[in-house]
């Protein structure tokens, strides 16, 4: 018996899909999706744990004269919870991973393979995963070539690509390997939108990038940031901020003799953020204590870590 046409012939014209971007802390995944998307969304610091959230960067272009959507989702680093706030982050990671068409698993040559904390999450995805070896800058060929053994004998992905996504190498080449295995599938958001967050978070996450730059020890890490206002004027973007600590003598440090390191940190920030808007901007900061806001479900929830 002779086969019949299909009545509605699968779409072939664009492609589109979610990639999920997952390691532990401080592997190099919020430079891989800056670099990816070209655009500075995930803040970069060298203190692990800075995203909190999940990020989406939304990309479109054309691939082999093929238009498609490339939907990156940056999570936080794979970490074993010790408060409320690192459950809400872990609850971001499988949340991604379960709605992921390619997972880019972000691991560097120094990590061992055997019992690695992003295996038993991985379980959680029937897609597609590319196993991304970061900072070879800093490794041999040698070293590079045994590491991509150890997780071919590990995980078996659907491929291996090592690159260095600080000098950008072999980003091309990781770029082909993601665009070829995204499904045939119209465009999930607007050509104009670069991102499913609003401006206030990314003026949150500037200001929350500069505690983490000028402060040590356990005040980035017990710190938030809340954006109260946020007024759009003909000539310049009005904010007001309130930094949370969680104790009084935090707030002293953040502050600084004579109010020194806090308005250091506002100077930095405002010229980012003159940047990152393309206007100027007018920045008022006031920090607060919330004792054990990472802990209180009300607060996260306020916060936007409560999904």
């Amino acid at each position: 018996m002779e086969e019949q046409p299909e009545s509605n012939p699968p779409f072939r014209n664009h492609r589109a899909g979610f990639v999920s971007i997952i390691g532990k802390p401080n592997v190099g995944k919020s430079t891989l999706m800056n670099v990816l998307v070209g655009e500075r969304m995930s803040i970069i610091t060298s203190k692990a744990q800075t995203t909190r959230h999940r990020i989406l960067g939304i990309l479109n272009g054309k691939h082999e004269d093929i238009p498609f959507q490339l939907v990156y989702s940056d999570t936080p680093g794979v970490i074993k919870p010790a408060y409320k706030l690192h459950d809400s982050m872990m609850t971001f990671v499988k949340g991604s991973l379960e709605d992921a068409d390619v997972v880019l698993f972000v691991t560097e040559v120094g990590e061992k393979a055997a019992e690695h904390e992003v295996l038993p999450l991985l379980k959680r995805t029937d897609s597609p995963i590319i196993l991304v070896l970061n900072k070879i800058d800093l490794s041999s060929d040698e070293e590079v070539t045994a590491k991509m053994a150890e997780w071919e004998n590990e995980i078996h992905p659907a491929a291996i690509i090592p690159i260095s996504a600080l000098e950008q190498a072999n980003i091309a080449t990781l770029f082909d390997g993601v665009i070829t295995r995204l499904p045939f599938h119209p465009p999930y958001f607007d050509e104009d939108e670069l991102t499913d967050k609003p401006e206030r978070f990314f003026a949150s996450e500037i200001i929350r990038e500069k505690i983490f730059l000028n402060y040590r020890q356990e005040i980035p890490y017990s710190s938030e940031v809340m954006i109260t206002e946020f007024k759009e004027r003909d000539d310049m973007i009005v904010i007001r901020a309130e930094i949370l600590v969680e104790r009084k003598s935090q707030k002293g440090i953040i502050i600084g003799e004579k109010g020194e390191m806090l308005k250091k940190v506002g100077t930095q920030a405002r010229l980012d953020l003159e940047e990152f808007f393309g206007k100027k901007v007018f920045l008022e900061q006031h920090v607060k204590v919330e004792p054990d806001w990472r802990s209180k479900e009300n607060k996260l929830r306020q916060l936007g870590y409560q999904e």
